[in-house]
């Protein structure tokens, strides 16, 4: 995932509404959003090269159905060829026991053997943000207070203009109590932002352009699928995917 915007606990009896879109190379294998064959609780994508996934829900578990979404930092300069797919967080937290505190402390020690991450796991009784280079973020493995959230490839809530952007809309969406359609449209938005608004992650200003916008569109690099999750009180959790053709906004 490279942009993810939720709220937790701000609607009565949805504890958790989550948008997201999956930017990633269009050349690399990935199967779309279902239940996985060997673990069919787990509604996810899969990674086909990594094995792993960028976002999932469980069906149920002891304490509920369970969520986790990832983001990668964008850090050129401590990139990483021998660090082991970031995928593999998501997916071990969907398929074991641990609910979210206890997984959080099971990999916090071998956190820095990953390339640059946020992780965003819990479920309907906590939500929590993780990520190997918080610094010294005091929300970093904390339980979330009520509210709304953004990340991209930054920190939680870090002002790029596409968090900014889409967390205004989010909010809007969510008080007028919009169809699910909305939520999509507003994950297709390709605007690019100018120039002075434009974070400074260590690559070259005109890729800096180019991946300012929601949805992105390079030439065999861009929005692989936009999703809503929605986790309920007391049902079974949503989750609807859309498939993206690049350079295209019509689900495959």
């Amino acid at each position: 995932m490279c942009l993810i915007v939720f709220a937790w606990r701000v609607i009565p009896g949805l504890p958790l509404v989550a948008c997201a879109n999956r930017d990633e190379y269009y050349d690399r294998p990935a199967t779309p959003a279902g239940p996985w064959p060997d673990a069919p609780n787990i509604i996810a994508g899969r990674d086909l090269r990594g094995g792993g996934s960028w976002m999932g829900v469980t069906k149920d578990g002891p304490r509920g159905p369970k969520f986790a979404a990832l983001t990668n930092i964008r850090s050129p300069s401590d990139w990483r060829t021998d660090a082991p797919t970031r995928g593999a967080l998501v997916a071990d937290f969907l398929k074991g026991g641990d609910d979210a505190p206890a997984y959080l402390a099971r990999i916090a020690p071998d956190a820095d053997a990953y390339n640059g991450f946020n992780l965003i796991l819990g479920d309907r009784d906590g939500m929590y943000w993780f990520s190997n280079h918080a610094g010294g973020d005091p929300r970093n493995g904390q339980p979330l207070e009520p509210g709304i959230y953004g990340v991209s490839n930054g920190l939680l809530d870090a002002p790029w203009p596409k968090v900014v952007r889409t967390k205004a809309t989010f909010a809007s969406l969510l008080l007028q109590g919009a169809p699910e359609e909305a939520y999509f449209e507003m994950l297709a938005d390709t605007t690019r932002a100018p120039d002075m608004r434009l974070p400074d992650t260590g690559v070259p200003l005109d890729l800096e352009r180019q991946l300012s916008a929601v949805c992105i569109e390079i030439p065999g690099y861009g929005t692989r699928t936009s999703t809503v999750v929605k986790l309920y009180g007391d049902a079974e959790p949503e989750l609807h995917e859309r498939v993206l053709k690049p350079c295209d906004q019509a689900a495959a």
